[in-house]
C-alpha cells in the first residue's frame, strides 16, 4: 500500500516574502494588525494585488486572518520560522542601522545667542531613549494642525495601553480605526479629541490606547 504524499507547496515570490516582512514589522512596532491599504501603501502596491497575495499566503499557511474584521491579519509559527531563517541568512538585509547628524549647537528662535560648537551627535534613538517600545508613524491628515501637528509630519510614539487627560495618543476606534488625537477620559467614554475646529470630536466606547506621542519630526520642504 503506497503512502499518500502531500503535493509540495509552491515558493513564495519576492512580493509575498515582503509581504510576511511587513506584517511582521507592523505588528512588533504597534501591537496591532495592518489593513490592506496600509500594506498596500506600504509596499507601494495596489490594493487588489496585496488581496491576492494575502490571498496566496493563506492558502501556503503563512497568514491567518478573521473574516470582517479590518486588522486581524496574523503571521502563524511556520511564517515567523520562515523569518527567521530568512534573518540569518541575510543579515546585512535584516540589521537596520541607526544613524546620526552631528549636533553642532543651539540657535536662537528670539534673542540672538552665542554660537558654540558641539561635537556630539543628534539622532532619535539616543534623542528619545528609543527602545523596542519607540516607533514613528507618518501623520495623515490636518486634524490636529492646532497643536503644531500637519500632513506628512512624523509623531515619534512610545507604547502605553494607558494615558493621561490631555495627552497626545495613538488610539484604535472600534477595533479597527487607527487615529492620533488628545485623549480625555469622558463619564460613560472616552473622547478623542481633534485639534481643528473642522471636524467634531470622536466619541467612543470602544477605544483602545496603543501609544502615546513624545515627539514630532518635521522635514521642511524646499
Amino acid at each position: 500500500m503506497q503512502s499518500q504524499t502531500q503535493s509540495p507547496t509552491s515558493p513564495l515570490t519576492p512580493r509575498q516574502m515582503q509581504l510576511l516582512g511587513a506584517i511582521a514589522s507592523f505588528r512588533a512596532s504597534r501591537c496591532y494588525s495592518p489593513t490592506i491599504g496600509e500594506l498596500a501603501d506600504e509596499l507601494t502596491i495596489s490594493r487588489s494585488t496585496t488581496f491576492e497575495h494575502i490571498g496566496e499566503l493563506l492558502k501556503k499557511e503563512l497568514v491567518l486572518t478573521s473574516p470582517g474584521k479590518a486588522r486581524s491579519l496574523k503571521l502563524t509559527s511556520k511564517a515567523r520560522k520562515l523569518l527567521s531563517r530568512f534573518a540569518d541568512n541575510n543579515p546585512d538585509v535584516a540589521d537596520e542601522q541607526s544613524f546620526g547628524v552631528p549636533l553642532a549647537g543651539r540657535v536662537a528662535a528670539g534673542l540672538p545667542i552665542e554660537a558654540i560648537e558641539n561635537k556630539e551627535f543628534f539622532s532619535l534613538s539616543s534623542h528619545f531613549e528609543a527602545d523596542e517600545n519607540t516607533f514613528a508613524l507618518e501623520v495623515k491628515g490636518d486634524s490636529m494642525i492646532g497643536d503644531g501637528i500637519y500632513d506628512g509630519d512624523y509623531v515619534i510614539c512610545r507604547k502605553s495601553s494607558v494615558a493621561g487627560n490631555g495627552q497626545l495618543v495613538i488610539a484604535i476606534v472600534d477595533n479597527e480605526n487607527a487615529t492620533l488625537k488628545r485623549f480625555y477620559k469622558e463619564k460613560s467614554c472616552v473622547r478623542l479629541q481633534p485639534a481643528n475646529d473642522a471636524y467634531e470630536p470622536i466619541y467612543s466606547e470602544n477605544c483602545r490606547i496603543e501609544a502615546v506621542v513624545v515627539g514630532l519630526v518635521r522635514k521642511i520642504k524646499s
